[in-house]
């Protein structure tokens, strides 16, 4: 038996030059597996084990190999993570219906360059095969970051997102979601750092297996002893969220459209305490300039103060909107969504491009929307003050530290109608409990189609409505935790550490592909 069969040297992953197909299919994989562990699948444990056998696999690799392999194994996440995004070309099939696999296939590549690239770039300043797997993982975790915020930002099925189900989520109370990420990569780097030469290649790999699991332990004790710890008291505030399960090729429907929004007076009328009423994101189908007056008859319909979501003109410009409706239908403060869904919500060089009719994809007003001021706190006589997220900004953590003032809490109101029924909607909510738990604070999250939900500062659910169902729910407004250490302190720490991280895997030279 050789050296290297029998445990003592870890084999390479394979020669020079660009691997073939079917040295790749194990990585595409492996990235498939690791993303079970995001919603709705919830395998969480599939994503630290699939990684640590990916990283394995790259810390023996030339940088050439490590590209392809790293792209393969990130097409495979991307592709099984995002597959919802082809059901906004399915509300209009006819139409739109050809584009739903280019833009799959498309976004898993675009997605998996985040992977190659850093992973390539690590390759190739790495000092041995044992801080390459430390510098892999370190660049795979920094990209996570730099997703969030390069070409816009889309930090969606980030790798950390497979813990938010479990206590381990907590960890985001301290590091957010970039400690999610990392605490994952660091995981899947142990079995690397801690291989020993053994006279069986399963025994080199037990202290490092010993060293996950122990780890894994502790981050599970250490997200149930915050979760045991003291809750906040809840507020008096009564919320009602209405969902009207308005179907997205139905939602502009001249008539059903009508249906849809007796449904939202029917619901928000019904009797029970309620002290505000929630209605999704554009949930009606006129625009607020439009809408004075029906303001009153919805104002008394509700029977309280109304926080909906309604698009708005000014001027030339049309902006995705959250109204407040105060007693008596009289239009209170007004919040302007500003991170729009490029492509979705506006096009680049829209003004220009809006004189050969090319406009945004989502947007039913003008060629698209115009972006808001940005991030801001509404302070509502009688309702605590909040902080107003439309749909898509929900997914991005830095828009809770860029505030004048802390909010209470957080609304949510969403349209994941457009995200189809199976994946994109569970893990839209998932991102909404992740800000919760990184944040501090409670989130209301109100959805045409579901999921609507009220959220505790933990990230628990405490009550909600799945997708496809018509109704309401009257919660009581959860009481907000002191602002955590990410609120107080951001990104900034883990960023350095990984820094210093990877600039200690560093050689002085490169090396070859």
């Amino acid at each position: 038996m050789t050296l290297r069969r029998s445990g003592q040297i870890p084999p390479r992953l394979h020669r020079r030059g660009r691997p073939s197909l079917r040295q790749l299919w194990p990585d595409l994989l492996l990235g498939a597996i690791a993303a079970l562990g995001l919603a709705p699948f919830g395998i969480w444990a599939a994503t630290p084990i699939a990684f640590s056998i990916l990283i394995w696999r790259l810390a023996r690799g030339r940088p050439a190999a490590v590209f392809w392999h790293g792209l393969a194994a990130g097409f495979g996440w991307f592709a099984l993570a995002l597959f919802w995004i082809v059901e906004p070309f399915l509300v209009e099939p006819e139409v739109y219906g050809w584009m739903a696999p280019f833009a799959l296939v498309l976004m898993a590549l675009g997605g998996a360059l985040f992977w190659a690239l850093p992973a390539w770039l690590a390759a190739i300043w790495s000092r041995s095969w044992r801080w390459q797997a430390a510098g892999i993982a370190s660049a795979l975790a920094l990209s996570d970051w730099l997703r969030g915020w390069i070409f816009t930002g889309f930090p969606w099925a980030l790798i950390g997102h497979a813990w938010i189900d479990t206590p381990v989520a907590q960890i985001a109370a301290w590091g957010g979601a970039l400690g999610l990420s990392t605490l994952t990569l660091a995981l899947a780097t142990l079995p690397a750092l801690l291989w020993r030469p053994a006279w069986h290649r399963l025994a080199a790999h037990l202290p490092g297996a010993v060293a996950v699991i122990l780890s894994v332990g502790a981050a599970w004790a250490f997200g149930l002893s915050r979760l045991a710890s003291p809750e906040p008291a809840d507020t008096d505030l009564t919320v009602r969220i209405v969902q009207p399960d308005a179907t997205q090729h139905l939602k502009w429907d001249p008539e059903w459209s009508q249906v849809f929004f007796e449904r939202l007076l029917t619901l928000s009328g019904e009797p029970g305490p309620r002290d505000l009423v929630v209605w999704p994101e554009t949930a009606v189908n006129f625009l607020l300039e439009d809408a004075a007056a029906i303001l009153p008859a919805i104002s008394q319909a509700a029977g309280a103060p109304l926080a909906m979501g309604i698009q708005r003109r000014d001027g030339m410009r049309y902006y995705n909107s959250l109204a407040m409706i105060r007693p008596g239908g009289q239009v209170g403060q007004i919040y302007d969504k500003f991170h729009l869904v490029p492509f979705g919500e506006y096009i680049p060089w829209g003004d220009q491009l809006a004189r050969f009719g090319i406009g945004a994809f989502a947007a039913q007003q003008g060629n698209g929307y115009a972006s808001g001021a940005g991030p801001q706190v509404l302070d509502e006589p009688g309702i605590p003050p909040f902080q107003p997220l439309i749909c898509y900004e929900a997914i991005f953590p830095q828009h809770l530290r860029n505030l004048p003032t802390r909010p209470a809490w957080i609304l949510q109101a969403t349209n994941d109608a457009w995200f189809g029924n199976i994946s994109g909607p569970y893990q839209h909510l998932a991102q909404a409990r992740l800000r919760a738990i990184e944040s501090g604070l409670p989130v209301a999250r109100a959805a045409n189609t579901g999921v609507s939900a009220m959220i505790d500062a933990k990230g628990r659910i405490r009550d909600s409505l799945g997708m496809r169902q018509m109704g309401k729910i009257d919660a009581a407004l959860p009481g907000a935790l002191p602002p955590t250490f990410w609120i107080r302190m951001g990104n900034a720490p883990l960023l350095v550490l990984l820094g210093v991280m990877l600039l200690a895997t560093l050689r002085l030279r490169p090396r070859r592909a």
